[in-house]
């Protein structure tokens, strides 16, 4: 289907568009929709309308046409956005007033030339070829045939600091290129970003982690001072080295982590139950996989703080702990939600635990509860993250063999989590009514205490009546006693 049969075949644009062509003002479809269309984009729902005067008015009369839910954005600019739900879609429909006396100055004053395209609807009905009648004064068709990203005027980005970043995930989701002048423009005024409210910035940043190559524009990002405008931290994580087992500095490693977990992702691509557990939404539309890359990057984001020189070795004893707080600055200054913040946490903070299972040799039934316990839905994240961390550390003395174990302890590791999954949970032997009335105690922190080791115990079963847990919970109160 050509691009022009697309916007023909849509049925509520079909309405909106005869509308449209009786009315005086001049009305355009622009921007990212046009952009998707002649991109090959078959299933459109956002679409942008470009109007000569009174674009509230229009939307309104439209909006009662279509019966659609109306909502004002702007008085003072004159936009006003349209949502209507029609069979199993939902669309939405923006209109607002020309910023500038005519359609090729409104367009000059968007942010990438792609996006910078119009199409009178009256015209499109003459036509069978869509570029005939497009309007594209700036040579977006041609940047959407090189696979560019550029700029109108540098002036642009004063309006709108966050297009700094949205270079960078418009080129993810569109596996295109940033221009090299847009690129130094970029870099020239990233200190802009200062000015923009997170949650914006943080919606572009997952635009760019959902895409299957997000290392590649986050290099970028960072190699051009972008990066580090977002998350602060990770400047003093630059250049600090590291000891013989690694080839990179922290920072250079926890890249090169982000990488090596996008190959491994590739390679697992297959496994339908590790897909859906990928996939599955933590908040908004953002998706679990997602949340592990953030957290690949972040893994190691406390070790400068860590950084000690004991008898000629460098130690980072503690940094899992330190990552942890700050993760969590960055998770609230990003605005994420609580189980957001929770999961990026846990894989911060236990990311070394896969690596000292591996080591042993032999993983004990009470070594692999306790795992899960303490990583609970988080798990496996923790897993894949663990592996990607080991493949990123290749110095002299890392060993292929040691890397070979734990990939296949993490394999292991990763079916027993899903297989655990499907089992229905054991019921509790032993309850804090059963304290209470058996052993006569009173609600207080040991219930948590007792509780949880007979849990533990029942798991690995060394424990499997009630009688067992009792004493169990008869031993663990006199050794309290003892040491209070």
């Amino acid at each position: 289907m050509s691009p022009i049969q697309i916007l023909k075949e849509i049925p509520l644009l079909k309405k909106i568009f005869s509308f449209i062509k009786k009315k005086d003002s001049k009305v355009f479809l622009v921007g990212g929709a046009l952009r998707d269309i002649l991109l090959g984009e078959k299933i459109i729902t956002d679409f942008d309308f470009a109007v000569s005067g009174g674009a509230i008015k229009l939307a309104k009369t439209i909006s009662s046409k279509i019966k659609g839910s109306l909502v004002i954005l702007d008085r003072k600019f004159g936009c006003a956005r349209i949502v209507k739900k029609e069979k199993e879609k939902t669309y939405t429909l923006d209109f607002t007033d020309f910023k500038g006396k005519d359609i090729e100055e409104d367009l000059y004053r968007r942010d990438f030339t792609i996006n910078c395209l119009a199409v009178n609807p009256a015209q499109l009905r003459k036509e069978r070829d869509l570029s005939l009648v497009l309007v594209d004064p700036y040579g977006g068709l041609k940047d959407l045939r090189n696979r560019m990203i550029r700029m109108v005027d540098k002036e642009n980005f004063f309006q709108d600091p966050l297009r700094l970043v949205r270079a960078f995930s418009l080129a993810a989701q569109l596996k295109f290129k940033i221009e090299e002048r847009t690129l130094r423009e970029i870099k020239i005024q990233r200190n802009r970003l200062e000015t923009v409210a997170f949650e914006r910035i943080r919606d572009e940043l997952f635009k760019i982690l959902s895409v299957d190559n997000s290392f590649v524009f986050l290099k970028d990002m960072d190699r051009i001072g972008i990066l580090e405008r977002i998350i602060p931290e990770i400047k003093i994580m630059k250049g600090v080295e590291q000891g013989p087992y690694h080839h990179l500095d922290v920072w250079s490693h926890s890249l090169e982590t982000l990488n090596q977990l996008e190959i491994l992702l590739k390679e697992l691509k297959r496994d339908r139950t590790l897909k859906e557990y990928l996939s599955e939404i933590i908040a908004s539309d953002r998706r679990r996989y997602e949340m592990i890359k953030l957290g690949a990057i972040l893994h190691d984001i406390g070790k400068p703080h860590a950084l000690k020189r004991k008898e000629g070795k460098t130690i980072f004893h503690g940094h899992e702990r330190i990552g942890r707080i700050l993760t969590e600055n960055i998770c609230r200054r990003l605005k994420l939600s609580v189980k957001e913040e929770d999961a990026i946490k846990k894989i911060v903070y236990w990311h070394l635990r896969p690596g000292y299972l591996a080591d042993n040799r032999l993983i004990t039934p009470r070594a692999r509860f306790r795992y899960f316990r303490d990583t609970v839905s988080e798990g496996v994240s923790i897993l894949l993250v663990s592996v990607a961390d080991q493949r990123a550390t290749r110095g002299p003395k890392a060993k292929e063999k040691e890397r070979k174990k734990h990939e296949e302890v993490v394999s292991v590791l990763i079916k027993e989590f899903f297989k655990k999954k499907k089992e229905k949970k054991l019921p509790r032997i032993l309850t804090g009514d059963d304290l209470i009335k058996i052993l006569k105690l009173t609600p207080s922190p040991l219930f948590g205490k007792i509780l949880g080791k007979v849990e533990e115990l029942q798991a690995i079963g060394e424990v499997k009546t009630k009688k067992e847990a009792l004493e169990v919970a008869k031993k663990i109160l006199k050794k309290e006693i003892r040491c209070s």
